[in-house]
C-alpha cells in the first residue's frame, strides 16, 4: 500500500477509537520506507501527541513494571513511558517501534496491552489508537519472527514506496528542488535495497532526506560533494546525483519563465525534469491571490510547451498536488488542458 493510502487507512483507525472500533494496526516494511514518519503526521494532523517506545531496547520486566510489597501483597509499579491522560493528553497513538525486533518475551509482554488494551493494572486511555511497525525479516534487520497469537492482535499493512506520495511530501518539507528533479529522472531509485547485497547505504525515502541535508552542508564544494552524497544513498546512486547536478548548469532561466518570458524548453529529458521541479517550487512559493494566480498561468503555458507532453502532465499533477483547486481557476488551465487532452483520456 503506497505511504498516501497508508496514512489515509491510519487517520480512519485513529478517529475511529472514540466510536470503539478501533483495531490496532502493525505497519511492514523495509528500512528507510517512512512508517514512523507517517505515523507522526497522523499524530500531526490531529495535534495529539506520539509515545513511541522501543520494544527492541526493552526487557519484560520495563513493560510490566518493577513489582514492591504492600500490606504483605505484591503490586506493580505502571512503566511512566506508557500513554497516561493526565501527563500524555485524553488522545494520543500509543506507537509501538521496532516491534519485530524485540525478543519473544518482550513481544509476548504486549499481547494484553494491544489486544485489551490493558497490562495488570494498567489500561490505555480510551481516546488512544495503537499502531506498530517493524522491518519484515527478509530486510536483513535484526528480527524475530512474529509470534502467530500476536500477529493475530493486529490489522497488517504493508507499506510500499511511491514516487508520486514522496514528490508530493517533498515539495512540502523544503526538500532541494534538484533532488526532486533527479528521482523524477531516475524513479527506480527513490527505493533501491537489495537485502542479499547486505548495503550499507543505499536509497531510500529516508536517505534522500540525508542527501539533501548533504547538498546544503557541502553543495559549495565539489571536492566533498560527491563523496558526501554517496555516503547517504551509496556510491552507484550517489555518482548519477553528482553528474546530474553538474550538467543543471545549462538550465534554462526559471524566474525568467515565471516572469512569463520568452524561454526554450531544454533538449535534455533530465533537464526538462529539472525545469519541471523548480516549476512547482516556484507555484507554490507564489501562493495565493492574483500575482500567485498570474505565476501558475506562466507555469502552465510553459508546460504545454513541453515536446513530450507526459512531462506537462507530470509538471501539473505534481502541482496539483502541493496548491489543490486553486490551481484549476486559473484561466490558463483550461488552454493547458486542451493541448494534453489526448494524453489525459487514452495514454494516462
Amino acid at each position: 500500500m503506497r505511504p498516501s493510502q497508508v496514512r489515509a487507512f491510519l487517520d480512519r483507525e485513529f478517529t475511529s477509537v472514540e466510536a470503539g472500533r478501533h483495531t490496532p494496526v502493525m505497519l511492514w516494511g523495509p528500512p528507510g520506507v517512512g512508517k514512523s514518519q507517517i505515523v507522526a503526521q497522523v499524530a500531526e494532523a490531529h495535534g495529539v501527541p506520539v509515545v513511541d517506545i522501543r520494544l527492541s531496547q526493552l526487557e519484560p520486566s520495563d513493560l510490566r513494571g518493577i513489582p514492591f510489597r504492600v500490606d504483605g501483597r505484591v503490586e506493580w509499579a505502571i512503566p511512566s513511558m506508557l500513554p497516561d491522560a493526565e501527563r500524555h493528553g485524553p488522545k494520543g497513538i500509543l506507537f509501538l517501534d521496532e516491534i519485530t525486533s524485540a525478543p519473544p518475551a518482550v513481544s509476548a509482554a504486549a499481547y494484553q496491552l494491544i489486544l485489551d488494551r490493558r497490562l495488570g493494572d494498567y489500561t490505555v486511555p480510551p481516546g488512544w489508537a495503537i499502531f506498530a511497525a517493524g522491518n519484515r525479516h527478509g530486510d536483513r534487520g535484526v528480527t524475530y519472527p512474529m509470534p502467530t497469537p500476536l500477529a493475530n492482535r493486529f490489522a497488517h499493512l504493508d507499506v510500499e514506496p511511491n514516487l508520486d506520495d514522496w514528490v508530493a511530501w517533498a515539495h512540502g518539507a523544503g526538500i532541494d528542488e534538484r533532488l526532486i528533479a533527479f528521482l523524477r529522472f531516475r524513479p527506480e531509485l527513490l527505493f533501491d535495497f537489495d537485502p542479499a547485497q547486505n548495503p550499507i547505504a543505499f536509497p531510500s525515502p529516508r536517505s534522500w532526506e540525508f542527501a539533501h541535508r548533504a547538498l546544503a552542508k557541502f553543495g559549495d564544494d565539489p571536492q566533498l560533494l560527491p563523496g558526501a552524497l554517496a555516503a547517504c544513498v551509496g556510491q552507484a546512486a550517489g555518482v548519477e546525483l553528482a553528474a546530474f547536478l553538474e550538467n543543471l548548469e545549462k538550465m534554462p532561466d526559471i524566474d525568467a519563465i515565471v516572469r512569463g518570458e520568452d524561454v526554450e524548453v531544454p533538449e535534455g529529458i533530465d533537464l526538462q525534469y529539472a525545469v519541471a521541479s523548480a516549476l512547482v517550487r516556484r507555484g507554490i512559493e507564489a501562493g495565493a491571490g492574483e500575482e500567485g494566480r498570474r505565476v501558475l498561468g506562466r507555469i502552465l503555458a510553459y508546460a504545454a510547451r513541453f515536446p513530450e507532453r507526459e512531462m506537462g502532465v507530470m509538471l501539473v499533477s505534481d502541482l496539483h498536488r502541493a496548491v489543490g483547486q486553486a490551481l484549476f481557476e486559473v484561466p490558463e488551465f483550461s488552454e493547458w488542458a486542451q493541448v494534453v487532452a489526448d494524453v489525459m483520456l487514452y495514454d494516462v
